[in-house]
């Protein structure tokens, strides 16, 4: 007997229909002499619509009124899932966040989890109850609501699996598990028994739906065993954990991509030790997030910096960097967009040189224009023209022999 944590996102209860599929799920497991957390998403499109009539009423909505308002849609589906299992014979209890005891940061609309404290859970399940608790939202120690921003319900339940010391958590979702790139695109994508925690990582950080960021760093902090999972085909998914067997020694195991990118490039900045610094900290206090940075020294004794960003900051990030000229003293601001990311991820890259090179090889036997490169030591990311991401995408794919048809 071990205690299990359920997720399941938006899809995998969007109707009655599946939050009832979703209860046959929770009685197998409870079937099998196990505890059952579950942690459940709102309802399909509720969120979207409660921003939606939120846009109604004002253009600007208090940050602290949405996350009062967005929480509603977790409640409902926590309640619903609760007597659905009470007409399974079940005995079941939901909890908001704030009642299971996820304590936050005090920051409306992209909280970070502080600790959890487990002891309602932990009564309920020593008296035989299934808890199903609201994923994306918390509480802070002066007991405000707060949301825990995109992928939510992910990071809430790895953090529970965590604090309850669970055995294992299953993420399900509405596709079969990890796949080496997304199959909705590439036909031949091939999905993955397993994959590891810094693997994952990557490609949740490069584009990679599947699993939030966040709750893929806690699983790795916490050695919690992640098993990503259909909600509706019953098949074994992806076990994500610390040391994933190398599938026939592939050295890429995955391609992610996402669009919407832009570079931006400050022209003619004095050259000073402390200007790098002051740009970034500049934008760092206004929440912008960069990502891949460029610098080149000119004939001048200037430099010239580029740094992509997603395109929905563009218009935030010209307005701080104009606001700021004289601080941060350059001469002019360009900018593209219409770019995307393409990356691949693989453990084997640490100890196989040439893995960059094979790429940037690859891309240009395509025509594809590189306009920005970076690495880690499992990675290597480059920007793209928006409309050569998805040749780019199948061309790695193929070339690093992905594809199930080349297994």
């Amino acid at each position: 007997m071990g205690l299990i944590v359920q997720k399941f996102g938006g899809t995998s209860v969007g109707n009655v229909e599946r939050i009832l599929n979703v209860a046959d799920r929770v009685q197998s497991e409870k079937q099998q002499g196990n505890d059952v957390v579950v942690v459940v998403s709102a309802m399909g499109k509720t969120t979207d619509q409660l921003v939606n009539l939120a846009k109604e009423i004002s253009s600007q909505p208090s940050k602290r009124e949405m996350d009062m308002l967005l929480t509603t849609g977790e409640q409902t589906t926590i309640a619903l899932l609760a007597m659905a299992l009470a007409e399974k014979g079940l005995d079941a209890v939901s909890f908001t966040g704030w009642q299971a005891g996820i304590m936050t940061e005090p920051v409306h609309g992209n909280a970070r989890i502080k600790k959890i404290n487990p002891e309602a859970i932990n009564k309920q399940l020593a008296n035989g109850k299934v808890v199903i608790v609201a994923g994306f939202q918390g509480v802070t120690e002066d007991g405000q609501i707060t949301t825990l921003g995109r992928g939510g319900s992910d990071t809430t339940a790895v953090a529970l699996a965590a604090a309850l010391k669970a055995d294992k958590c299953d993420i399900y979702t509405d596709v079969t598990g990890v796949y080496t790139t997304d199959p909705r695109y590439v036909k031949s994508a091939r999905k993955l028994a397993d994959i590891s925690y810094d693997e994952m990582l990557e490609l949740a950080n490069l584009g990679a739906g599947v699993l939030h960021p966040r709750a893929v760093e806690f699983a790795k902090n916490y050695h919690i065993r992640l098993e990503v999972r259909s909600s509706m085909e019953k098949m074994e998914g992806t076990v994500i954990e610390e040391e994933a067997k190398m599938e026939q020694n592939l050295v890429v195991r995955g391609v992610a991509f996402e669009d919407e990118i832009t570079r931006v490039t400050l022209l003619g900045l004095a050259d000073s030790l402390t200007n790098l610094s002051t740009i970034f900290t500049t934008l760092a206090q206004h929440h912008i997030n960069v990502d891949i940075i460029i610098q080149s020294k000119t004939d001048s004794d200037t430099t010239n910096l580029s740094f992509s960003i997603k395109t929905a900051d563009l218009l935030e990030t010209l307005d701080v960097l104009e606001s700021n000229k004289e601080l941060l003293k350059y001469e002019k601001i360009e900018a593209e967009n219409q770019l995307s990311k393409v990356s691949i991820v693989g453990s084997g890259m640490i100890s196989n040189p040439g893995v960059a090179a094979r790429m940037f090889e690859v891309l240009a036997s395509n025509q594809i224009d590189i306009k920005m490169v970076s690495t880690s030591e499992i990675k290597v990311s480059a920007v793209v023209k928006e409309k050569d991401m998805l040749k780019a995408v199948q061309s790695l794919h193929d070339a690093f022999e992905l594809g199930a048809a080349q297994q």
